[in-house]
């Protein structure tokens, strides 16, 4: 027993302890680089790091084998200290094949670990990747630690005894990669077993030839006699606040916050949606929730999706519909209808790359101007926007409370990066989320549908069929006074007033902006929205830690805007806005408050890295008249 001791001490020298790592596995799209990503996840969260996670997903549903343009890859950054992104520079790549290694090997810091399956570096996958000379022999390489394995080879011996066969015994790849990667971070592979042993209940086989495989990748770290500088990473869990955590995708916290939104509201919801990529998770995620006051809803297009929202709107429930870009689009009509109407409706729309079909898999935040703007005539509406996967539950439970209380449409924003993005999140104690239930216009006695909340300038909602409220609504201008079609000129300039004010009156409801890291005045703020939160508030800490004198504040609510936002940014000398568009937010900060504020820009379909921002950072501190 002490032999085996002194062994396994031995073999476990070479270890190295970091606070931080960011791994990636990339493969082509049948490669299973999802399914492994998501079980070294949740391997990592059982073991107490932070971190946060990048899905990146092809566009195609299943391109050609070994095509570059069919690469799909799962990051994840994770550490002791708190992470609020997937992470800049990769210190592990896995690349399973030459197409994989090709697209992402510039991301590889010098010196990193890469592990490539050497068995499909096959002269046939390596001119798909437009590789001349077979990397793995040509020295182009030798500034990275290099493990080259056939794990094709590998992977077959470990499932021969289940006779799978060639093709089907393949298929288990990304298991015996996920247990040499489990080793090589010293993680438990027990919640993977129990995740395969339920994904195929009904397949004992298929489970048991990809445990297998498992176990064998994790065995040859164990065993395998490695080349020099191949190391276990020994990363330390991080000190986080007491209580229950889950690993949260923004597309399930916002199914989540619209659910405790119903119920604190104590109203029935209706999700009605058309399937687009990459909100279509919502749907998927809400009709499984059925023990709550939901009903979900596929429409045939998305007018009908959003039209039939808002007749459960009128109906007396609350509406709900999503989509993306293109399809947020083609609901505008609708939207104006439910601001016309007055009803509550939340739009949630998470944005990808565009225009028209665009990149339909990757992330943006270019639809902030048809947010803000979208819609025919003077069409005032909230909008609000979520900074992190955890954010998109209280975001949406926001949504749920301003749709209901001033009877409008609400667009939520979220984006492709945060609804597949994960994070660890702290379920909160329901009992600390305040209600705010809706009481429906009861009272016949001298009954309008015109009547309003002399406070909020919400029309009342009454549930039609109730006797003594029968009332009719449409889309051509009302009365204020009656609530009777109107086509008066006077009447429509007031009407077209109050739909203003209404809206604007919010900013009283909502609370002051903050800064959330730093001073609340100094040489530089750096100003954001959505999912660009986790990259500025890294870049802004580190550069912080330098001594520089910058701050970051992040703006949920984009319209109506905070009502101290102006003073705010008016008390830093330089304003830095970094947006995932060509400039949409810099424009609407300088118009609404004549603050001469800084673009920085990206539209790559890439959320921004922690090193672009801070260079940024540094650029505008070094600028003559900055007072560094």
């Amino acid at each position: 027993m002490e032999l085996a001791e002194e062994k396994l001490h031995e073999h476990h020298l070479d270890e190295k302890e970091v606070v931080d790592v960011v791994v990636r596995f990339a493969g082509d799209s049948g490669d299973g680089m999802q399914l492994t990503g998501s079980n070294f996840t949740e391997a990592t969260a059982l073991y107490g790091n932070d971190l946060s996670t990048f899905p990146d997903f092809p566009a195609e549903i299943r391109a050609p084998v070994g095509a570059t343009f069919g690469v799909s890859a799962f990051q994840i950054y994770f550490g002791a200290e708190d992470v609020t992104t997937a992470g800049d520079a990769l210190d592990v790549l896995v690349a399973m094949n030459p197409a994989a290694l090709i697209t992402n090997i510039a991301n590889l810091v010098e010196g990193g670990l890469l592990i490539v399956d050497s068995g499909a570096f096959t002269a046939k996958n390596l001119s798909k990747a437009k590789y001349q000379e077979n990397p793995l022999e040509d020295g182009s390489l030798d500034r990275y630690r290099v493990l080259d394995i056939d794990i094709s080879k590998q992977v077959l011996a470990a499932v021969e005894e289940f006779n799978l066969g060639h093709k089907a015994g393949l298929r288990s790849k990304n298991m015996w990669t996920l247990g040499l990667v489990l080793w090589l971070f010293d993680r438990d592979r027990d919640s993977t077993i129990e995740s395969l042993k339920t994904k195929f209940a009904n397949k004992p086989d298929i489970a048991n030839a990809n445990i297998a495989a498992l176990n064998a990748g994790h065995a040859y770290g164990e065993t395998a006699e490695l080349p020099a500088g191949i190391h276990v990473y020994k990363v330390p869990r991080a000190k986080v606040a007491p209580g229950t955590y889950r690993n949260m995708t923004g597309t399930t916290a916002l199914a989540w916050g619209l659910i405790a939104g119903s119920e604190l509201a104590n109203i029935d919801l209706l999700f009605a949606s058309y399937p687009i990529t990459p909100a279509s998770n919502l749907l998927h995620e809400l009709v499984r929730r059925r023990e709550f006051n939901i009903n979900t809803f596929q429409a045939e297009d998305e007018i009908a999706a959003v039209c039939a929202a808002i007749g459960a709107s009128f109906a007396g429930a609350l509406g709900v519909t999503s989509s993306a870009g293109p399809g947020i689009a083609l609901k505008s009509e609708g939207i104006a209808l439910a601001a016309a109407t007055e009803l509550p409706l939340v739009i949630v729309n998470t944005q990808r790359g565009g225009p028209s079909t665009g990149l339909p898999t990757k992330t943006e935040q270019s639809d902030l101007n048809m947010a803000l703007y979208g819609r025919h005539g003077d069409t005032p509406m909230p909008v609000i926007a979520s900074s992190t996967p955890g954010d998109c539950f209280d975001v949406a439970i926001e949504a749920v409370r301003i749709a209901t209380k001033y009877m409008t449409p609400v667009m939520l924003l979220s984006d492709g990066y945060l609804a597949n993005a994960a994070e660890p999140w702290k379920i909160p104690d329901v009992a600390s989320l305040l209600p705010f239930p809706v009481a429906h216009h009861s009272d016949p006695e001298g009954f309008r549908p015109s009547l309003r909340n002399e406070d909020t300038l919400a029309r009342v909602w009454a549930k039609p069929g109730t006797a003594g409220l029968e009332h009719r609504i449409g889309g051509i201008e009302r009365s204020f006074d009656t609530g009777d079609i109107s086509y008066d000129p006077e009447n429509h300039q007031k009407m077209t007033d109050l739909r203003h004010a209404k809206i604007a009156g919010i900013a009283k409801d909502i609370p002051l902006q903050d800064v959330c890291l730093g001073n609340d005045s100094g040489k530089l703020a750096v100003v954001g929205w959505g999912s660009t939160f986790g990259a500025i508030h890294q870049a802004v800490k580190r550069a912080r830690a330098e001594g520089v004198d910058v701050s970051h504040i992040q703006v949920r609510y984009l319209s109506p805007l905070p009502r101290n936002l102006g003073d705010l940014l008016r008390a830093f000398d330089s304003i830095l806005v970094p947006e995932m568009n060509t400039g949409q937010f810099v424009r609407l900060v300088r118009s609404e408050f004549l603050i001469d504020a800084e673009a920085l820009n990206k539209v790559s379909g890439q959320p921004f890295k922690i090193g672009e921002i801070l260079a940024a950072i540094h650029k505008k501190i070094a600028q003559p008249g900055s007072n560094s």
